[in-house]
């Protein structure tokens, strides 16, 4: 998959020209609906369905920090999948160094926050991505 690719502006960071950590998040976010998006899976149209999908868990390992007018690329793939959740990995690098490592855990649920079976296409992303 290619990566997703981000130039820090002043926006993304804090006081000291550093990227605001909870802004990795967002741009993990992106790089997730982006991953989807290239596999043929649109989550919008999974929403008007009756499925949601929501973070149950982050681990974050913040490395080296990107700052105002570095350019990141976000790259994501799935490790783990379960009848229920799917587990991604994101780095997010720049000039080829690993800048942060996270870990995602993604649930599916229904309208009323209960969980429910990932839809079937979910399940062809493991034929197309190593796991």
């Amino acid at each position: 998959m290619n990566p997703l690719r981000i130039k820090i502006y002043y926006e993304d960071t804090d006081a000291g020209g550093v990227v605001y950590y909870a802004n990795y998040l967002k741009y993990m976010e992106r790089a997730r609906t982006e991953f989807l998006l290239d596999n043929g899976i649109d989550v919008a149209k999974y929403h008007e369905n009756g499925f949601f999908f929501m973070v149950i868990h982050v681990n974050v390992d913040f490395k080296r920090p990107a700052r105002l007018g570095d350019s990141i690329e976000v790259t994501t793939e799935i490790i783990e999948m379960t009848n229920v959740t799917i587990t991604l990995r994101h780095h997010i690098s720049k000039e080829n160094t690993l800048s942060v490592e996270a870990y995602v855990k993604v649930a599916c649920i229904n309208k009323d926050g209960k969980p429910q079976r990932l839809p079937e296409e979910f399940r062809k992303l493991e034929t197309h991505v190593h796991l």
